[in-house]
């Protein structure tokens, strides 16, 4: 020790600014924090009204065309809306999405019909797909059931099939439906083959674990509880789901009617037709190419597929790109990728466009025939 005593002053001031320069990054953390938590709860929303506020300072008769369209679309669409929020609705306040348990038990061959079946017709949220895939296989769920399931599933389910039928008709909601259920079937029995082959022992990534809001319904299947009013909890479990349904939606198809109106408004029919029309593998291979990165959402895109399909795009082509587009958009995908291991996300990949590929190009004989 020297003797002299420390500077308080400079060392109450280095501390005073310490704590402001600390409270100033905390503040400015907490706004980052806050901004990207309204962009990922709200980015559908802010995307609508990002376009229509431009729409309205550049092109301001094109802004309110599109906007009338958009709303006009909403109330030609909500019965069929109506409908489908209440069966998914009713299917969650049942319990009716347990019964999904009963389809990964027995041999693997009827295990995949099963799996294929309930996956095109299963009303899983898609926040509980990917969780639901994670807890199948981490309890040792052969990967050809689960494959089966996890192709058919993306494509359709009731409520996306009563919005089918309103948007492009019974006809092309059942080609849907069966395109579903031959994809998974399809593809659980090429995986079926390479596993018995000596593929694919260990799918999973390390680490990787088997939580999830579906996930739950597989590992302790319950009751189904078919008159789900005599139950408060119940009750509400149904207005709950039916309100979280209904903003989705109104949020997706919102979107998609304003990008289908600025499409009808910009993109020339004759472009559509040349591209998309027509006959051929040509079309319906573009279309299923195509569905892979301008996929948006199951509910977006069928607004945009039936105004293409009203621009002269084939009828195999809007099926094909439906169904490659729903199996392989960049958000499943990239879930896929981070679950399992590359050769089993190649395989899925793989699976997924020749049998979209296959899909369109019957679907489109078929209309040709009839």
């Amino acid at each position: 020790m020297n003797g002299t005593k420390p500077d308080t002053h400079a060392q109450n001031n280095y501390i005073t600014g310490y704590a402001t320069m600390k409270s100033s990054v905390i503040v400015e953390s907490r706004s980052l924090f806050t901004a990207r938590r309204v962009w990922t709860d709200h980015r559908v929303w802010l995307t609508t009204g990002s376009i229509l506020l431009t729409l309205f300072a550049i092109a301001p008769e094109q802004g309110v065309a599109s906007a009338a369209f958009t709303a006009t679309a909403l109330v030609d669409t909500a019965p069929f809306l109506l409908l489908s929020i209440g069966v998914a609705a009713f299917a969650a306040a049942s319990g009716a999405d347990s019964l999904v348990a009963r389809a990964f038990s027995g041999s693997p061959a009827l295990m995949i019909v099963f799996a294929a079946v309930l996956g095109g017709l299963s009303p899983f949220c898609s926040c509980g797909v990917i969780p639901l895939i994670a807890a199948l296989l981490a309890m040792g769920v052969p990967l050809s059931g689960v494959m089966a399931f996890w192709l058919a599933s993306p494509v359709i389910d009731p409520s996306m099939f009563v919005l089918t039928v309103g948007l492009l008709g019974l006809e092309f909601a059942v080609a849907k439906t069966v395109a579903a259920i031959a994809l998974g079937l399809f593809g659980g029995y090429v995986t079926l083959a390479l596993t018995k082959a000596g593929h694919f022992a260990d799918p999973l990534r390390p680490g990787t674990g088997d939580g999830g809001c579906s996930a739950a319904s597989v590992r302790s299947p319950g009751t189904v509880h078919w008159r789900f009013w005599d139950e408060a909890p119940r009750r509400a479990r149904f207005v709950r789901e039916a309100r979280s349904i209904t903003l989705f939606l109104v949020k997706w198809l919102s979107l998609a009617f304003l990008l289908e109106s600025l499409m009808l408004a910009y993109v020339p029919a004759e472009r559509i037709g040349a591209t998309l029309g027509g006959e051929g593998v040509g079309p319906i291979l573009t279309a299923t190419l195509v569905g892979v990165p301008a996929y948006l959402n199951g509910y977006a895109a069928l607004p945009l597929v039936s105004g293409l399909v009203g621009q002269g795009m084939a009828p195999g082509a809007g099926l094909a790109f439906l169904v490659a587009g729903g199996v392989t958009s960049l958000p499943a995908a990239l879930a896929v990728f981070a679950l399992v291991k590359r050769p089993v996300f190649a395989l899925y990949i793989g699976l997924a466009l020749s049998g979209s590929l296959a899909s369109g190009l019957a679907y489109q004989a078929w209309t040709g025939w009839t």
